[in-house]
Order: C-alpha cells, then sequence, then structure tokens
C-alpha cells in the first residue's frame, strides 16, 4: 500500500483501470467457469391452467364418464397399476404374480400408503373398490372389466383376482383408482352418484382437491388440484393445475386465443390447422394417433348386393383416403385399410387413393354393366337383376358428415347409386346400430389400451351389444381373436394380429378409411410431456409427474 501511494496521479489512474480489468476478467472466468459445470434442471413450481370441454359430475373412478371427471380422477386417485408410456408398471402394487394358467393374480401393496385424509390404504379397500364396480345397481361403466372376476383378500397388504378364462389384458383393468372404504362404505347405492365426495374426492394420487369455483348459478366454472405431501411416489414437477370448464369447443378456443387457459385437448382438426400456423402465440401444437379405425361397415344380411366380394372390392378401390384425410382432417390422420389401430396394423402396398377406372374394370369382368343413367347392374337369373344401389347411415357430426359425402361422391363416380342418411347420436345407437338397420354403417371404432379388439369382430358379438356391426363370422377369425386373448407372449400375440389383419382384409367386410390423430394445445413453456400410447383424451396426463414449466440451474454433480 505504501509503494501504491508514491504513485503519481497518472500511475494510480492507470493502476486502477488495470486493477479493474483484472477484477472483470477474473469474474468472467470465474462465471464461465462456472456455467460450463452448471446444467438446467427441472424445479418445482408453476401452473397449468387447463380448459376442458364439459362438466365434472362424478369424480369418482368407478363412475366416471366425462372428460372432466376422468381427467381430475386420474390425478387424485392412484390404482394397483398405472401406464408408464406403453407399458403398465406398479403404482400402489409393490409387485405382482399371475399364475402359469392365467387365471390368478396376486398383488402385495407396497408399505404405508395413505389416503389424503391421512388414512392408510389396504387390500380391504381394494376389495371394495372392484365389488362396487361389480355392483350392476351402480351401473359402473367399467364393470365389463370386473364381471366374472373374484376378488379375494389375502391380508391387509396382499389381495387375489381370480379369473374364470384367461384374459392377457386385464393388468390394464387394474389401472382404476382405488376408493377409500371408510369414506364409501356406508354410502347407499342409491345416495352414491349423490355423494358430496364425487366432487370433494379423497384418494391417494399425487395431486389433491383444493379449490372449486362456481358462476352465479351454481355451475362449476374451474376445479383445481393441488400436489400432495403426503404421496408415497416420486412428487410432480407442476404445482397445481386448474381445470377450466367450457360448453362448446367454440367458447375454448376463444378463451385460448385470449390467453384465459394455456392448454386445450381434443382439438378438432380444422381449428388446430389453423392454429398451428399462429407462431405468435404462447402456445404449440402436438399431435398422437388415436387407436380408433374409422371405415364404412357393410351389412351384408341387410343388403344382398354388399355380399358381393367383388362389389366390395371396387368399393375398397374407389376410395380416396388421401382426399379424405387432406380435406376432412387437415393431415391430423392417417389412411388406414385395416381393422387395427396404425401401432398393430400390418405394412401393405396398397393405394391410398383412388382408381375409379381399375374397380370399373373389375366389376365389368364380374358381369356388371353400366346402365344409360350411369348405374351398375348384373343379372340373377334369366329375367331378374341387381342394381349397384345402397345407402350410407353416419352420426350428425362435421367430420362423419363430410367424409361421408366424400365416400358418397366417389362411390356415385364409380357407378354405385348411394345415399347418405344422417341421424342425431343417440338416434343412430338406438334404432340403427342397435337393430342393425342399415345397409353400410359409417362409423369409427375405439379400440382401448389393451388392443382387445374380440368385440368388433367376434362372431358372438354380431348382435347387440355386440359391437361386431359388420356382423363378420369367420371360425378361423374367431379362434384367432381367443388366442390373442389368452397369451401372455407378446410376440405370439403380434403373429396373431398380423394373421388377423390379413385375413379381414382379404374378407373385406368393411371399407376401413382412417385412423385420426388426437390433437392438444400446450404452452410452448411446458416441457416433459410425452404423448404415447393415447387412446382417450386422459391418457396425456400419464406422464404428468414429469411436467415442468420452471427450471433451474445447478452443477452436474448434484443434477439426478
Amino acid at each position: 500500500m505504501e509503494y501504491i501511494r508514491r504513485f503519481s496521479s497518472t500511475e494510480k489512474f492507470v493502476f486502477g483501470a488495470l486493477a479493474l480489468v483484472a477484477f472483470i476478467t477474473m469474474i468472467v472466468m470465474v462465471t464461465s467457469i462456472n456455467e460450463h459445470f452448471l446444467v438446467e434442471i427441472p424445479s418445482h413450481g408453476g401452473n397449468l391452467n387447463e380448459g376442458i370441454i364439459g362438466l365434472p359430475r362424478t369424480i369418482n373412478p368407478i363412475l366416471a364418464v366425462t372428460d372432466a371427471d376422468k381427467d381430475i380422477s386420474a390425478l387424485i386417485y392412484s390404482g394397483l397399476m398405472r401406464y408408464d408410456g406403453d407399458n403398465v408398471v406398479t403404482d400402489i402394487a409393490k409387485s405382482y404374480t399371475i399364475s402359469s394358467d392365467g387365471l390368478t393374480y396376486d398383488f402385495i401393496l407396497k408399505d404405508e400408503i395413505l389416503f389424503q385424509d391421512g388414512t392408510k390404504l389396504t387390500s380391504d379397500d381394494v376389495a371394495f373398490t372392484i365389488q362396487k364396480i361389480q355392483d350392476p345397481n351402480l351401473k359402473s361403466p367399467r364393470r365389463s372389466d370386473w364381471i366374472n372376476v373374484t376378488v379375494k383378500v389375502i391380508s391387509p397388504t396382499e389381495i387375489q383376482f381370480i379369473l374364470k378364462q384367461p384374459y392377457s389384458p386385464f393388468l390394464t383393468n387394474t389401472t382404476v383408482g382405488i376408493m377409500p372404504k371408510h369414506i364409501w362404505g356406508n354410502v347407499s347405492d342409491d345416495q352414491f352418484i349423490f355423494s358430496a365426495y364425487n366432487i370433494n374426492p379423497v384418494g391417494s394420487g399425487p395431486y389433491k382437491a383444493s379449490d372449486l369455483s362456481r358462476d352465479s348459478g351454481g355451475i362449476p366454472t374451474t376445479y383445481t388440484v393441488e400436489t400432495w405431501g403426503g404421496y408415497f411416489g416420486i412428487k410432480p414437477y407442476l404445482s397445481d393445475v386448474t381445470f377450466h370448464f367450457f360448453a362448446d369447443e367454440a367458447k375454448a378456443l376463444t378463451a385460448l386465443d385470449n390467453g384465459s387457459i394455456d392448454s386445450l385437448p381434443t382439438i378438432s382438426a380444422g381449428p388446430a390447422a389453423r392454429l398451428a400456423t399462429d407462431s405468435a402465440q404462447p402456445y404449440t401444437i402436438l399431435k398422437a394417433p388415436l387407436p380408433r379405425v374409422f371405415g364404412v361397415f357393410l351389412n351384408q344380411n341387410h343388403n344382398a348386393v354388399l355380399a358381393d366380394k367383388t362389389v366390395r372390392q371396387a368399393l375398397d378401390m374407389a376410395i380416396d383416403r388421401k382426399d379424405i384425410i387432406k380435406n376432412v382432417l387437415n393431415g391430423y390422420g392417417l389412411p388406414t385399410h385395416s381393422p387395427l389401430p396404425p401401432s398393430l396394423a400390418s405394412d401393405d402396398n396398397a393405394s391410398d387413393t383412388a382408381n375409379i377406372s381399375a374397380a370399373q374394370a373389375l366389376l365389368e369382368k364380374a358381369g356388371w354393366k353400366k346402365g344409360v343413367d350411369g348405374i351398375y347392374t348384373k343379372k340373377v337369373g334369366k329375367t331378374a337383376s341387381t342394381t349397384l344401389t345402397f345407402d350410407i347411415y353416419t352420426a350428425d357430426t362435421s367430420d362423419l358428415k363430410q367424409t361421408a359425402n366424400l365416400v358418397q361422391k366417389s362411390w356415385n363416380t364409380l357407378g354405385a347409386q348411394v345415399d347418405v342418411k344422417v341421424f342425431e347420436s343417440g338416434d343412430l345407437y338406438q334404432n340403427v346400430i342397435r337393430t342393425r338397420s342399415y345397409d353400410a354403417l359409417l362409423f369409427g371404432e375405439q379400440i382401448g389400451k389393451d388392443r382387445d379388439i374380440y368385440a368388433f369382430w367376434h362372431s358372438s358379438q354380431r348382435n347387440a351389444p355386440g359391437l361386431n356391426i359388420s356382423m363378420y363370422t369367420n371360425s378361423k377369425a374367431d379362434k384367432i381373436l381367443e388366442n390373442i386373448r389368452s397369451t401372455n407372449d407378446g410376440a405370439a400375440r403380434m403373429a396373431s394380429y398380423t394373421q388377423l389383419d390379413q385375413m379381414i382384409q382379404t374378407d373385406l367386410p368393411a371399407i376401413f378409411l382412417y385412423s385420426p390423430d388426437f390433437i392438444y394445445a400446450v404452452p410452448k413453456a411446458l416441457h416433459g410431456l410425452i404423448l404415447s400410447s393415447i387412446t382417450t383424451p386422459t391418457d396425456r396426463l400419464n406422464s404428468i409427474r414429469s411436467w415442468y414449466i420452471q427450471t433451474e440451474k445447478v452443477w452436474k454433480l448434484f443434477a439426478r
């Protein structure tokens, strides 16, 4: 210091400037070195405002029907198993075993699982939940999953399910949320749907009910769930999720555009195409293929002309599937020729564009002749003839009506007289589908997580309430469907699916058209979302434990 005092004013200025430069350089170097060893990781906090079309009615895993009910239930309740992408993994179960004959499933529960009121969850709660699902008086939409299953409590931490016959996808049934017996056990069947716990639920999931808002008429407007500190699993990053309810898609889209909500699932293809072009908005559009197959299902018993395989082949060749994807789905979907969802369908070389001339040549080779009116006819015997005419029945929704009109146009161009008949959805089921009163039905089949298509194609399901709406009958196909249900060998199941796919495509009981996408608008700031194995809108929440908005920087050594 004494040496520095001897400096002249100029020397002191130069020394000070050099010292400042050295200090700044040191800070920059330290910061640079620190940044080199820092990594950004997800941080707990932040909230998501999610739009939902519809209202919550029964936030209850055994009664949930609406999207709102299912979404909130999925966050508040835990099941023995849960979905992790395409896989079913343990949740409140610590482990499970399956007997060699595939009939007995034995589950061991994790230690000290608590409900959100602090009560311990035991196998009695699991048994109670399943017994309530099986209760015909409650009319649970899950009852068909459990109707022939015997429940046996072994101990407070062990429970068995005994099946009457092997069912390889059974584990998917055990993802149902477990309800607290000490709360629901004293609620009678006729009061079950009216219980206040349907709106103020108590589960064992990662989120608990926090706040419900209503408008002046008492209608729910928002429902907030927040992370629960007693959750047995990994705590989600998002602190809370608020669901905003809307009467229709138009109102929900307005809220998305003005920033009242951050995200919106199940967007229609038209609005999605518009939203995807607006890069200035704080959200982005995600999509994932749905295991839903839309097609025209042909009732050969109702209209004999459709029993002619040549006719079915010509109708199939005349369809421009690419045109449907472009003009009806705005690109949000995949063309298909298969009864299976895209993840299971066999690769084929079938054309997705129309080939009218080849289809007409096929008909004419089989004896069909086009009349002066442009419609094909064919002689049956010496004097009688049949005309290529039939009706398409479908529901009163925009996508289905547009698709029906495009299909009608293609088949009219081919040389068939085709009319479209549109029904309100309830009327279509009660008076058309249930009674099998249709020539051709433009409809969509929703294939579940278990990928079980038995109900759609087994001959035992030809009559209502079965869903074999083509009334397809093939003993070899029946056997394959039964084998798929009974084997746990993944490779064997895939081989059976391929064989079944080829068989149905050869028989052509339906003209398969497309599989749509699930479309989801999410904030650009949201990370960790994985859209895989989407079957229902609620499946988007399977990965919510990894969603995050906030981040922090830590040394690599401390990053998980």
